[in-house]
């Protein structure tokens, strides 16, 4: 994340985004994992494994069953001073799956 910092950067806010798409809505998205890197932060390196998702992805009634689901890392940068912008993966690299259609 190195080449995301600079003299104006105090922080980056990183986050999963769970993008789905139902017959009511055709964008849903769920944030699932958020941390924060320091500019500080001698690394600047996010690297976690067997990580649990910090907000569950709800289903209150059945519509994501079956569904595909694409697990997508954002980020927004935070400056010292001036605007925030936002950044995202490649969509064409983010990881996809599909939940059951049966729940135990």
């Amino acid at each position: 994340m190195d080449p995301a910092f600079h003299w104006n950067i105090k922080q980056l806010f990183v986050y999963i985004v769970a993008s789905y798409e139902t017959e009511e809505n055709p964008v849903n998205q769920v944030v699932l994992w958020d941390s924060i890197v320091e500019n500080v932060d001698e690394n600047k390196l996010l690297q976690q494994n067997n990580v649990f998702v910090k907000y569950a992805l709800v289903d209150p009634g059945d519509a994501l069953r079956g569904k595909d689901i694409t697990l997508s890392l954002h980020w927004d940068h935070m400056p010292l001073t001036g605007f925030m912008f936002q950044g995202h993966q490649d969509l064409q690299t983010a990881s996809q799956f599909t939940l059951p259609n049966e729940y135990q």
